[in-house]
């Protein structure tokens, strides 16, 4: 190793740890002004909204979300299934519009799922 190999492997190691000391700056600089760690869950506090049933409003909607994340992959499993049942009939020569149109489908199906478990 020549002398010029310690100095880039200094800066290099030096240029990872930027990142991370930055986050812990702004880490401190966010709870000196009150704001909750993002280790925190922001539904930690105690102003939880509760429905008139009783029930939290948060567990409500995460309930709904994962009806509409099983109904929505239903769907899409369906689709997938019939976009390759009219793959294998379709002559590899030849686009088909209506492939298309499933292949649209598919990636919106998949973008409302990754939307709502994003959430």
């Amino acid at each position: 190793m020549g002398d010029s190999a310690l100095p880039s492997r200094v800066r290099r190691a030096f240029l990872r740890l930027i990142p991370a000391a930055l986050a812990g700056r702004s880490l401190q600089a966010a709870q000196a002004a009150g704001h909750p760690s993002p280790m925190q869950h922001p539904d930690d506090s105690s102003d939880q909204v509760r429905l008139p049933n009783g029930k939290l409003q948060r567990d409500e909607i995460l309930q709904a979300d994962y009806k509409s994340n099983l109904k929505d992959a239903r769907d899409l499993i369906d689709l997938t299934k019939s976009f390759e049942l009219d793959l294998e009939k379709s002559d590899a020569n030849v686009l088909s519009l209506a492939l298309l149109k499933k292949l649209d489908d598919i990636d919106k199906i998949t973008k409302r799922i990754r939307g709502r478990m994003r959430r």
